[in-house]
């Protein structure tokens, strides 16, 4: 995040490079640098005869070499973008050539999305002596919630630590899908709000009561009744609540359970950091490690595990969703 606000105080600053190459797993930091120096590099009337975006998929190593070597008509600077440069992978050190020795009066973005540049490649060398190299890495979950936090502070909002875990735990980590729906709350509530899982509920349509977070609690707190109530609301929505993404949450939360008990340190602090976990839900962890013993634990991740190969419909003999999900909380409470 850091790292984003420097690129973009540099460019608005017109502290520009020859070359950037934008890569890495998550797509979300690598849209938005490209998007703002397409829309900021230039004045609006520069742009028509001095800014260019091509395709990975469309165009060869030369025809880009081509293009960035062009003199800027009528302006200082001309910007050519390439998105999905993924697809020249196979080629793209090729590149490697021009990058020692850019023209200086060319911005080139090149848009690597999904994965990285082999570091050994001539290429990137070159782009990372002569341009600017941002790695754009995928967040862990953990980390998640508090992106989001960050997000919204920087446009007025907050969100409670329920409301961010539920959106992670629906969403998963991919921030451009979290940042479209951060985008309609916004639209919904006034600048100052606080987003409350109420707020997720009526305007997502992500359940504030039946959904895996509550789930986790539930049988953390060995609230049975509870527990056995959102199972069935689960297995009578399966579109909505797959159980594969059930059986992983709750592998995660027994995995993170397995380690607490071998912790000496369990001040809230330790376990928040060890366990990379909001401290907000820390005493949710220390109940259910008293609720649940190591040997019990134990015992539920390895029957995790099974149930995620049934999940999957291996050696399930067509066992509908909805009984596979008692059947597991069965033995996760017995």
């Amino acid at each position: 995040m850091d790292e984003v606000k420097q690129l973009v105080t540099d460019i608005k600053n017109n502290k520009l490079a020859p070359i950037y190459l934008l890569m890495g797993e998550e797509a979300y930091y690598i849209d938005k640098i490209s998007e703002f120096i397409e829309s900021n590099v230039l004045a609006e009337e520069e742009r028509g005869f001095n800014q260019m975006v091509l395709y990975g998929r469309d165009v060869t190593v030369e025809d880009i070499v081509g293009n960035a070597k062009r003199f800027p008509m009528m302006a200082d600077k001309q910007v050519v973008v390439v998105k999905e440069a993924q697809d020249l992978s196979r080629t793209i050190d090729k590149l490697s050539d021009y990058a020692k020795n850019p023209q200086p009066s060319t911005v080139l973005v090149l848009c690597y999305k999904y994965k990285s540049v082999d570091k050994r490649k001539a290429v990137y060398k070159a782009i990372k002596k002569s341009g600017i190299v941002f790695e754009s890495k995928k967040l862990y979950d953990n980390q998640v919630p508090d992106w989001i936090r960050r997000t919204l502070s920087t446009k007025g909002y907050k969100i409670t630590p329920k409301a961010s875990q539920m959106l992670v735990e629906f969403l998963g980590t991919n921030l451009a899908k979290i940042n479209n729906e951060l985008e309609k709350l916004q639209i919904v509530l006034p600048e100052g709000s606080e987003i409350t899982p109420s707020h997720i509920e009526e305007n997502i349509g992500i359940s504030k009561d039946y959904n895996n977070f509550e789930l986790r609690k539930a049988i953390g707190a060995r609230n049975d009744a509870k527990a056995f109530k959102i199972i069935t609301y689960f297995g009578d929505n399966p579109k909505d609540n797959p159980m594969v993404v059930t059986v992983s949450l709750l592998y995660n939360f027994f995995s993170q359970l397995l380690q607490l008990h071998g912790m000496n340190d369990k001040s809230p602090r330790s376990v928040a950091s060890a366990l990379r976990v909001n401290p907000y839900f820390v005493s949710e962890y220390l109940d259910a490690a008293r609720n649940f013993p190591m040997r019990k634990v134990s015992g539920i991740v390895a029957t995790l595990r099974e149930f995620d190969v049934k999940s999957k419909g291996v050696n399930a003999n067509a066992v509908p969703q909805k009984d596979l999900l008692k059947e597991l909380l069965v033995r996760i409470l017995n």
